[in-house]
């Protein structure tokens, strides 16, 4: 067994592989005495995935960046929870297996270790679908209902029942929204955000005044989900649930509508084809006819997920601008800011006063 292993040039730090298999042993997961192997897979912008194998056992593993930004140990153990209370639900979601609540066993990392999945994630795929997504434009249509149906089916499990009680603060929950997310950014604002405060102002006058509390993802789109190979499209499992709390479900379906394209719009640069695809009105459509949540007043949403857009993406652009993240990927954001908080200030200007 090799001591350690990199995950590629200046992508991820080097883990030891003795010390994790121990770990490994003492948790009781597959493959004990067989010489564990690990691949970098992807490291995203905020957390790295690594793949695990020992002798037929093959499993994945979460954790924090190199430089472990505050609270995100603590964030790894809220996905590790949240993603354990699904486990007996119908919604897609990686089977979790262990998690490691001790720094000292990954260098100051926290993290956990979930089954593998088999299939493939949309920002694995460049500029196109696979096949047959790749032409074939109805099961393209396919795999956005898909995505609608797997938050549908979240904002609709008990989650007291799957006891994620003082998960989230649902009391207050959109009354909060706007400064929480305000607060985030103050602490590393360094530049003017057009819009933002527009929108600002529009949603504290426009919050709905109930709603009905369930899990939230909170960073719902297709690059956080995976589909199994092949048609019709099948949803695999929902991933990276670090933003995820107990407030209020219709923000996953706004998360989904903010930068959705229909026919003929531009969305200028995008990580996945949009012809074919339903228009925003199908997919709130559709959501309606699987969950019993309200879906009138979608234009608050869909400005209130354009303005926390803006604000956690300010943040981490932010760090990036002062040389505390390392992550090339993350200097894109700077544009994406700018357009999220412009295009949420329009949509307040434009959309009909909420009652």
């Amino acid at each position: 067994m090799s001591g350690e292993a990199a995950g590629g040039a200046g992508s991820a730090p080097a883990l030891d592989l003795e010390r994790l298999s121990r770990w490994l042993d003492a948790s009781g997961l597959p493959g004990a005495g067989e010489s564990l192997s690990l691949r970098f897979v992807s490291g995203g912008a905020s957390n790295e995935i690594f793949e695990l194998r020992r002798g037929d056992a093959r499993m994945a593993l979460r954790r924090p960046p190199r430089r472990i930004p505050s609270g995100r140990n603590e964030t790894m153990l809220r996905e590790y929870r949240v993603l354990s209370a699904l486990r007996d639900t119908d919604v897609p979601h990686p089977r979790v297996l262990a998690g490691c609540d001790d720094p000292d066993v990954m260098d100051g990392a926290c993290f956990y270790v979930m089954e593998f999945v088999d299939g493939w994630s949309p920002m694995s795929m460049g500029d196109s679908w696979p096949a047959p997504f790749d032409r074939d434009l109805d099961a393209r249509r396919g795999l956005a209902f898909e995505l609608v149906d797997a938050i549908a089916a979240l904002g609709q499990v008990d989650w007291r029942g799957v006891e994620l009680e003082g998960f989230g603060r649902p009391e207050g929950f959109l009354e909060r929204q706007v400064d929480r997310w305000l607060a985030h950014l103050e602490r590393a604002r360094f530049r003017e955000i057009p819009g933002l405060d527009a929108a600002a102002d529009w949603l504290r006058r426009n919050t709905p005044a109930s709603f009905t509390p369930g899990i939230l993802h909170g960073d719902y789109q297709f690059a956080n989900v995976m589909f199994r190979h092949g048609a019709p499209a099948r949803l695999a499992a929902v991933v990276d649930w670090e933003m995820s709390t107990v407030g209020d479900p219709l923000l996953d379906l706004a998360w989904v509508l903010m930068g959705w394209p229909d026919p003929g719009e531009d969305v200028g640069q995008s990580y996945v084809d949009y012809e074919g695809m339903p228009t925003r009105a199908e997919l709130v459509s559709r959501y309606a006819e699987r969950s019993p949540l309200p879906v009138e007043r979608m234009d608050y949403y869909v400005v209130l997920a354009r303005f926390k857009m803006a604000c956690v993406l300010e943040a981490q652009y932010a760090r990036y601008v002062r040389g505390a993240a390392d992550n090339e990927k993350i200097a894109a954001f700077g544009d994406v800011v700018l357009d999220m908080a412009g295009r949420a200030a329009e949509l307040a200007r434009s959309a009909p006063r909420q009652t």
